[in-house]
């Protein structure tokens, strides 16, 4: 039925949470935070993880720029764990940006799945993400070489859920909408996107996130792809 599968990158397949939890953890050591107040390292990367995810949802919702992401999310977590000196938080940034992506960890059984589905079906990536970025994810944690295509923000000059950014994947990688399956863990920015298109979709819940209206496919681990694909 399907011939065309494009999956998103970030907490998709590529481990946001894990990878972000190990650049923290390098930067509160370097930059000696225990010094300035931050009680742990765990401490530190629990409220950047909640409030960068938070930044991007916004940035999804064209509520905030990308700029406006880069610059303020430090000086937030720093705020929400009560420290209000936000001196060298730039450099903060730009190590976080350095270290990032070339942790190379993936969800739970992702590059099983790969494995299982490359050679069967064309692959491809849609990601918000940004491309010189999203590069150096995919080389480090081995996967580049299972997808024909990557579709970014840039590329498309939209974002998810923006339709236009499906569009632009359909047309560059030459698929149909009756062919093609699109594959995201975000409910708003993948699966509502991509039905709004018309497409067919598989909803990556492994935490069991309740939803109004349920994607063509839900499944909470990789391995119950295979009785879908």
């Amino acid at each position: 039925m399907y011939k065309h599968l494009f999956f998103d990158l970030d907490h998709t397949l590529w481990d946001f949470d894990r990878n972000s939890a190990e650049s923290i953890a390098e930067i509160y050591d370097t930059h000696r935070l225990a010094d300035r107040g931050v009680p742990s390292a765990e401490a530190f990367s629990e409220a950047f993880i909640r409030i960068n995810r938070k930044l991007w949802a916004d940035y999804d919702r064209n509520l905030v720029a990308h700029e406006y992401i880069r610059e303020h999310r430090f000086p937030l977590v720093l705020g929400a764990l009560g420290i209000n000196d936000t001196a060298g938080c730039a450099e903060l940034n730009t190590d976080y940006l350095r270290l990032l992506p070339r942790k190379a960890h993936l969800t739970n059984s992702a590059r099983e799945i790969l494995e299982h589905l490359h050679g069967r079906y064309r692959m491809h990536i849609i990601t918000n993400g940004f491309a010189e970025i999203q590069a150096v994810k995919m080389a480090s944690a081995d996967i580049a070489h299972y997808f024909e295509l990557v579709v970014t923000t840039q590329s498309a000059d939209a974002k998810k859920p923006d339709p236009r950014i499906f569009e632009y994947a359909l047309q560059a990688s030459g698929a149909t909408v009756p062919e093609s399956l699109m594959l995201g863990d975000n409910y708003e920015a993948d699966i509502q996107g991509a039905k709004a298109v018309g497409l067919d979709t598989v909803f990556y819940n492994p935490n069991n996130e309740q939803v109004a209206e349920p994607a063509t496919y839900t499944i909470q681990h990789w391995q119950e792809l295979k009785a879908i694909l």
